[in-house]
């Protein structure tokens, strides 16, 4: 996982339980292409706080009861 942005920390996934990871995976590989690819901007940083509500929001509904 990237290091180059501080945002990259929350997309970590591999101390969720397999369901979850299941769920973060994709969310986390998304993040990684776009600091990959994008020149560090301020919309580059809205896209991963957009991606990182997102995942946050999946993991809640495979979570709810």
């Amino acid at each position: 996982m990237s290091k180059s942005n501080p945002i990259m920390q929350f997309f970590a996934y591999q101390h969720l339980p397999d369901h979850l990871k299941e769920i973060s995976k994709p969310f986390s590989d998304m993040a990684n292409q776009l600091v990959d690819n994008l020149p560090p901007s301020a919309e580059a940083s809205v896209a991963l706080r957009k991606l990182l509500e997102s995942k946050d929001a999946a993991v809640r509904a495979a979570v709810a009861k």
